[in-house]
């Protein structure tokens, strides 16, 4: 594992344990050129994945994208850290199982704002509006009405 402070290919593993109820180990490096100290984070990796983009783009899954998205809709609500990542590691998990190597980005989209709606009415409605890209006040005023029909 290469230092990300000095670049040094040599770098020590101190302590490793698991870490997300399991789903990954956490491993604390050292590198022995510059002293600096950082984790990392084994994965199990099922399939590579890729995400079409609504323009037919196609790139690489981002964990760390995905995570921070739902972050910024949880942000100040009283949701603690750990079920972030379990959240994350259950739609990765989804997602590898399909049996797809493509996934379109409405499909994760979707799967967020269906695991959001469940947790956290304010974050959902935060993440939708993003997501369906709401543009004035009447967007949310129709978003909010369907809510209260639907439940």
């Amino acid at each position: 594992m290469r230092c990300p402070f000095c670049g040094s290919e040599d770098t020590q593993v101190k302590d490793s344990r698991p870490a997300d109820d399991g789903a990954a180990i956490r491993r604390r490096r050292s590198c022995p050129s510059c002293g600096a100290r950082f984790t990392t984070f084994e994965r199990v990796t099922l399939r590579e994945l890729t995400v079409v983009k609504s323009d037919q783009r196609r790139v690489p899954f981002d964990r760390d994208k995905l995570a921070r998205s739902i972050r910024i809709a949880l942000r100040k609500r009283p949701v603690d850290e750990d079920r972030v990542e379990r959240i994350v590691n259950g739609i990765q998990r989804r997602l590898e199982a399909e049996g797809e190597s493509e996934i379109t980005s409405r499909a994760i989209g979707e799967m967020v704002m269906e695991t959001l709606k469940e947790l956290d009415q304010v974050a959902y409605v935060r993440f939708a509006s993003v997501y369906r890209n709401f543009g004035e006040a009447a967007d949310f005023q129709a978003f909010l009405g369907s809510l209260d029909r639907n439940g």
